[in-house]
C-alpha cells in the first residue's frame, strides 16, 4: 500500500448510492491536481486528506489513486479553512460567510467554532439565528464523521452514515453494535445486504437468529416492491435461502418463530407481512359492508337520463347511460376504460345524477396532477387521497373508522395506481352509507405498492363494473387515441407520421443518437415548432439506467436548458433554481409524496437548503434530504402513472428489452395529451405491443371478497 497526503480542490463526481467518489485533489510533490478515486462520501472541498491505496492507469482517464483505506483531518492554513468551510459542509456557512469568518479569527477559525461559537456573533451579518444553526450542523458533523471512522474501522463503506446518523442521531454506534440488522428495517436506502455487511465484520454469527429474521423479511419487502402482497411458504423459504446461504432447517425453523411472535402472517401456504394481510382483509370487508348499507339518497332511476342531459348539455349513449344509472342504484361502481371512451364524460354524468338527488360529493385521486385534473374536469374540488384523509405525521390518518369522511358520495379517479395498504386507509375512512364510485383503466401498469386492487375489484365479480369501449367520433381523429387502442389490442401501431396528426416516430437505432434526438426535441425543435415552452414537454424512458435512461437525459436535459446558477450538489447531481424535479419517496412530514413533481424557486449554497414548489406551495429540503429527490426532465413511465402532459417524447429502443411490455408503452402514450413522439425503433415498438408476459402479482383481493360475500 501506498500513502498520499492531499487537500481537496473539487468533488468531480460522487454516487450516492455507494459512495463512490472521484476527486481532484493537490498533493505535496505533484505539480498538476491527481485523480483520487474510492469510497469517500460526505467528503468536502478544502478537506485535508490521509489516503492509503494504490496507483493504477484507467484506460480513460488516465493515472489515478485508488483508495482503499482514508482519513479526514482537519485544514491548518486559513485559506484550507475558507475552501472547507465554503464547501457547504456546516449549514449556516456558505462561500459569502466563510471569508469573512476566516478573515476575523484566521487560523483559528475551526479552534473557535469548536470551543467557543458564539463569538462568531462577532462576524458582521452573522445573527444568533444562524449561530445555533452552524452549532448543531457542526456538531451533526462531528457525530457523522465519528461514525464513518467507525464504520470505516470494520471495513465497511461509509456512504450511509448522514441517513444512519439521520435515523438515531447520537446513538448510531450503539445501536450499529447492538443489531446491524435494524437498520434495514428503519432506514429508507439501507438493506438486507448493507446491514448483513456490517454485522459480519462486527462478528455476528451467520446463521444467528437476527440475520435469518432480517433475510427473510428482506426477502418479503423486495416481494412487495415487485408488487407482490404475500410469498408462498416454499418461495419465501427458496429465496431465503439462497440469499442468507443458510441450512433451509434452521431457516425453516427462524421463519415458524417469526410467525409464533406475529412478525409474519400465515394464510395457508402464504406468507405475509402483517401490513398486507389486514390489508386485504379489511379492502374485502370494507367494500361489502359499504355495498350493503342502505343509502340516504333516493333518485329516480327512470328520471335520471333526461334529467343528467338537461343539467350537463351533454349526450351519452347507452353504456353511459346505463353507468349512471347504475351508480345512483348501487353502492358501490367500478367504471373503467381507455382513452376517447368518454370516461370523463360518463364521469360528469354520474356527478350530475347525484347533484340532482341533493348529495354531498367528494374527489379524490392519488397524485396531485391527477386531483387537480379531476377538478379541472368536473369544476369540482378535488384533492389528492392523502390530502382527503388529512394525513398528518406523526398521528397518521386523522380521517378513520373513529372520524370518517363527510359526504354521501366519494369519486376516486386514476385507480389503477392505488396500492393495497392507501386503499385500506382510504375504505376505513368512509362511511357504511357512503356511495363509491371507483374509476381507472386496468389496462395501465398497475399500481407501484404492492397489489392489483382496481383488477381484483373487477375479478372478484360482486360489484358492479361498466367497461367503456366505444371510442367517441372526437376522439377517432387522434393517433394517440387510436394507436393507444391498437397497442392494446396487440396491434402494431399507425408510425406514418402524419403532418398535421398528434403521434410522431422518429427512428433512431444507436442509443446515444437517440438520447441527441430526445434532447434537441425538447431543447429546440418541439417548442419552435408548437410555440410552447420546454417546460410543457416530458421524456418518458423505460429504465432509469443507459444511454436512453432517465438519469442520462436528465443530465442532457439540464444541460441544455438549466446549465448555470447557484446549485445545490448531492450524488454528482446539481440542483439549480428552474429545474424540474421528482419527489422519489413518501415524506409525510413534508406531505410530498413518491411521484409529485416540482420546479426548484431557490437553491442556497450559504444555507444548504433548496426550495421547490409542488403545485402553488413552497417546500423546503436541506442538503441532507436531497437524496429524496431527482431531477425530472426525464422520468420513467412508472413514475408517470396519475399524470398527463401536452408533450411527451418517449424513447423506445432494444436497450430497454427487459423492461417492453405492452402495458407499459400504452401506459406512456396515454399520457400525452397533445402531441407525442417516439424515438427508436420499430422492433423495440414491436417488441413491446407482442409482450404480454408481465408477472402475475400475488394477491389474494378477489378471493377474500368472493369469500366474504357468501358468508
Amino acid at each position: 500500500m501506498e500513502q498520499l497526503r492531499c487537500v481537496i480542490e473539487r468533488v468531480t463526481y460522487q454516487n450516492e448510492q455507494n459512495g463512490y467518489t472521484v476527486l481532484r485533489c493537490r498533493a505535496k510533490g505533484f505539480s498538476d491536481l491527481v485523480t483520487v478515486v474510492g469510497t469517500m462520501p460526505e467528503a468536502h472541498v478544502g478537506s485535508v486528506l490521509s489516503l492509503e491505496g494504490e496507483w493504477q492507469m484507467n484506460a480513460r482517464f488516465g493515472r489515478q489513486f485508488s483508495v482503499s483505506r482514508w482519513e479526514e483531518t482537519l485544514p491548518a492554513t486559513a485559506l484550507g479553512i475558507e475552501k472547507y468551510l465554503g464547501s457547504g459542509l456546516v449549514k449556516g456557512i456558505g462561500p459569502k460567510f466563510a471569508r469573512r469568518i476566516v478573515r476575523a479569527f484566521g487560523a483559528d477559525t475551526l479552534e473557535i467554532i469548536e470551543t467557543d461559537p458564539d463569538r462568531l456573533l462577532e462576524v458582521q451579518g452573522i445573527g444568533a439565528v444562524r449561530v445555533e444553526r452552524i452549532k448543531k450542523s457542526w456538531a451533526e458533523q462531528k457525530e457523522i464523521k465519528n461514525l464513518m471512522l467507525f464504520l470505516q474501522g470494520h471495513d465497511v463503506s461509509a456512504s450511509h452514515a448522514t441517513r444512519i446518523f439521520r435515523a438515531y442521531g447520537d446513538e448510531s454506534i450503539k445501536t450499529v453494535t447492538e443489531n446491524p440488522y435494524r437498520l434495514a428495517d428503519d432506514i429508507w436506502g439501507i438493506g438486507f445486504k448493507t446491514a448483513d455487511t456490517i454485522a459480519q465484520k462486527l462478528g455476528f454469527a451467520r446463521d444467528a437468529y437476527p440475520r435469518l429474521r432480517s433475510g427473510l423479511l428482506y426477502t418479503l419487502n423486495a416481494l412487495a416492491d415487485e408488487g407482490h402482497c404475500f410469498a408462498l411458504r416454499e418461495q419465501l423459504l427458496e429465496a431465503g435461502t439462497e440469499l442468507l446461504e443458510a441450512e433451509r432447517g434452521l431457516l425453516a425453523e427462524a421463519l415458524d418463530r417469526m410467525l409464533a411472535g406475529e412478525d409474519l402472517i400465515p394464510d395457508g401456504e402464504a406468507i405475509y407481512l402483517p401490513p398486507y394481510y389486514h390489508a386485504e382483509k379489511g379492502i374485502a370487508r370494507r367494500l361489502l359492508d359499504i355495498a350493503s348499507a342502505p343509502s340516504p339518497l333516493r333518485p329516480d332511476p327512470e328520471a335520471l337520463p333526461e334529467r343528467v342531459r338537461a343539467r350537463t348539455g351533454l349526450d351519452y349513449d347507452e353504456t353511459q347511460l346505463s353507468a349512471i344509472v347504475t351508480a345512483a342504484r348501487s353502492k358501490i361502481l367500478v367504471l373503467t376504460g381507455g382513452p376517447g371512451t368518454g370516461k370523463t364524460t360518463t364521469t360528469k354524468g354520474i356527478l350530475a345524477a347525484f347533484r340532482e338527488a341533493g348529495a354531498r360529493i367528494l374527489l379524490a385521486a392519488p397524485t396531485g396532477r391527477a386531483a387537480k385534473r379531476l377538478g379541472e374536469a368536473t369544476g369540482l374540488e378535488a384533492k389528492t387521497v392523502h390530502r382527503l384523509l388529512e394525513y398528518k405525521p406523526p398521528e397518521g390518518y386523522q380521517r378513520n373508522p373513529d372520524a370518517p369522511l363527510e359526504g354521501d358520495v366519494l369519486v376516486v379517479d386514476e385507480c389503477s395506481m392505488i396500492d393495497t395498504v392507501l386503499m385500506y386507509n382510504l375504505l376505513k375512512a368512509v362511511p357504511d352509507g357512503m356511495h363509491l364510485v371507483l374509476v381507472g383503466d386496468i389496462d395501465q401498469l398497475p399500481s407501484v405498492g404492492a397489489g392489483n386492487v382496481l383488477r381484483d375489484i373487477i375479478d372478484s365479480g360482486c360489484f358492479p363494473v361498466v367497461r367503456l369501449t366505444r371510442i367517441f367520433r372526437q376522439a377517432q381523429t387522434s393517433a394517440i387515441v387510436m394507436n393507444a387502442h391498437r397497442i392494446n389490442q396487440g396491434k402494431f401501431p399507425d408510425l406514418s407520421n402524419r403532418r398535421q396528426g398528434d403521434f410522431f416516430f422518429e427512428e433512431r437505432e444507436d442509443p446515444e443518437d437517440a438520447a441527441e434526438t430526445v434532447a434537441a426535441l425538447v431543447s429546440t425543435r418541439l417548442p419552435r415548432y408548437y410555440g410552447v415552452s420546454p417546460a410543457e414537454i416530458q421524456v418518458l424512458t423505460p429504465m432509469q439506467r443507459g444511454t436512453a435512461g432517465a438519469a442520462n437525459l436528465n443530465a442532457l436535459l439540464q444541460t441544455a436548458l438549466n446549465p448555470a446558477g447557484p446549485a445545490l450538489k448531492r450524488a454528482g447531481v446539481e440542483y439549480r433554481a428552474g429545474d424540474k424535479v421528482m419527489q422519489i419517496r413518501n415524506n409525510y412530514d413534508k406531505e410530498v409524496f413518491n411521484g409529485d413533481i416540482g420546479l426548484v424557486e431557490r437553491a442556497d449554497p450559504e444555507d444548504r437548503s433548496l426550495t421547490v414548489c409542488f403545485d402553488g406551495r413552497s417546500v423546503e429540503y436541506d442538503a441532507g434530504e436531497l437524496d429524496e429527490l431527482a431531477l425530472a426532465y426525464a422520468v420513467t413511465i412508472h413514475k408517470s402513472q396519475g399524470s398527463e402532459y401536452p408533450i411527451v417524447v418517449m424513447p423506445v429502443l432494444m436497450q430497454h428489452y427487459v423492461m417492453l411490455q405492452r402495458n407499459l408503452i400504452y401506459t406512456g402514450i396515454t399520457r400525452a395529451k397533445r402531441v407525442i413522439v417516439l424515438v427508436g425503433t420499430k422492433k423495440a415498438v414491436a417488441c413491446a405491443v407482442r409482450n404480454v408476459t408481465a408477472r402475475r402479482r400475488n394477491t389474494a383481493l378477489a378471493r377474500r371478497i368472493r369469500e366474504n360475500a357468501k358468508t
